[in-house]
């Protein structure tokens, strides 16, 4: 049984956990959501890294042998030092720009992210090799991570605070947008539902998250990590802050897993 640690700034994460315990079914995980600390998306680079280092020290100490970096705030501040001074090996997340753009119909897509990952150089270089190819536009999805913590992912406050993020991008013509943040996905029913209401029905939410459990398995595989063909997944987490939000967003996985 291999065992695979994965943090956050918050319960975002827990939408890669979801697709990873899918094709890892029989491993141990240890889940970290620094909420204490979140949103990341406004902060400072050492910030991060600082608080990444202390979460990956834990996870080690409790024995992990790999870790997703389930943060694309996180993943740009964070994953080259965590490489360079670790020698266990790290995944981390990058905005799904390449299939967003092998899939438009319209040549617009659009990137939904923190402010932070948007002005990253990660992020900068993986648009610059599609952006002659298509017209990429970004918002920045002001309150979606606040939504998420609090456990407000429906009503009318979600769907004004999902409207005022999403409509720069369905004016400029997009028709398929890129989930960058890993909170986001929890909100995909409002966003569809929004993007409806605003004459969008057809819009395509691209979550990079399946494509990041499939590299975790490549890696694993890759390093000789042992993995568990069958069983049930064990969870255990731990957070900075009060576990509230992620007590709410295990309850909503264990319907969908």
């Amino acid at each position: 049984m291999a065992v695979i640690g994965i943090m956050d700034s918050g319960v975002g994460g827990l939408s890669v956990y979801r697709e990873v315990v899918k094709l890892l079914p029989g491993e141990r995980y240890i889940y970290y959501a620094d909420n204490a600390h979140c949103p990341y998306g406004e902060k400072t680079a050492d910030y991060i890294i600082d608080r990444a280092f202390r979460i990956v020290d834990l996870m080690i100490a409790k024995g992990a042998q790999v870790v997703v970096v389930a943060c694309n705030t996180a993943t740009a501040a964070a994953i080259a030092a965590l490489r360079a001074h670790y020698d266990i090996p790290f995944i981390g997340m990058e905005p799904a720009v390449k299939p967003a753009a092998m899939n438009t119909r319209s040549g617009v897509i659009g990137v939904l992210a923190t402010a932070g990952t948007l002005k990253a150089s990660k992020y900068l270089m993986t648009r610059g090799r599609f952006e002659d190819d298509v017209q990429i536009v970004e918002s920045v999805g002001r309150g979606f991570v606040e939504l998420v913590e609090s456990g407000e992912m429906s009503g009318p406050h979600a769907e004004a605070v999902v409207r005022a993020s999403l409509r720069p991008l369905l004016d400029a013509g997009a028709d398929t947008i890129v989930l960058g943040c890993t909170h986001y996905p929890f909100l995909l029913p409002v966003l569809q539902r929004v993007a409806a209401d605003l004459g969008a029905p057809g819009v395509r939410f691209i979550d990079p998250a399946p494509a990041v459990a499939r590299q975790l398995v490549h890696v694993m595989e890759e390093k000789g990590i042992a993995r568990e063909p069958d069983g049930n997944a064990s969870l255990e987490t731990f957070s900075s802050g009060p576990d509230a939000a992620i007590r709410r967003i295990m309850l909503i996985l264990q319907q969908q897993l």
